[in-house]
């Protein structure tokens, strides 16, 4: 079994294809029990071969197939409250001598579920259809106003909602 804290979402984005393992078996040459086996969460490891044939023939990153949630850590400092005049200034296509809160930036898993999109399509209308957001570490940080602006386009409301 791949570690407890790695998921392969192999099965979601089969489902959300319309896709049997069968015809990906078929489409990427991978043997059926090594899909098989990804896709019920049974495997031991993947090879970045396997990778990127699946994040080929199913047009994803390899995020969209496996997910990493690290065990969370037992706090050893009590947090402290910033001071509102300690934040971080706006970046500089805010007005200027506004400030940006913890409440205003949203993660991708929050983004995925206010407009009831996957991972992969909220990744791509980051990368491919304007949705602004900031990589920061690992993960992608976006302004709840441009996820608002972004769910009022034209874009949106003519393409995604189909």
């Amino acid at each position: 079994m791949i570690s407890s804290v790695i998921t392969v979402k192999l099965k979601d984005l089969l489902e959300e294809r319309g896709k049997s393992i069968f015809q990906l078996h078929k489409e990427t040459n991978i043997t059926y029990p090594t899909l098989h086996k990804m896709a019920s969460g049974k495997g031991e490891g993947i090879s970045f071969k396997v990778l990127e044939k699946l994040c080929e023939k199913l047009e994803c990153f390899p995020s969209d197939l496996l997910f990493y949630e690290p065990n969370p850590a037992p706090p050893t400092v009590k947090p402290q409250s910033v001071p509102a005049h300690t934040e971080k200034p706006a970046s500089t296509s805010e007005t200027p001598g506004t400030t940006i809160s913890g409440k205003d930036l949203i993660t991708v898993a929050e983004v995925m579920r206010y407009l009831s999109k996957s991972e992969s399509s909220v990744l791509r209308y980051i990368k491919k259809y304007g949705l602004k957001a900031e990589k920061v570490g690992r993960g992608w940080k976006i302004l709840r106003k441009d996820v608002e602006a972004f769910e009022k386009s034209d874009f949106y409301i003519n393409e995604a909602k189909k």
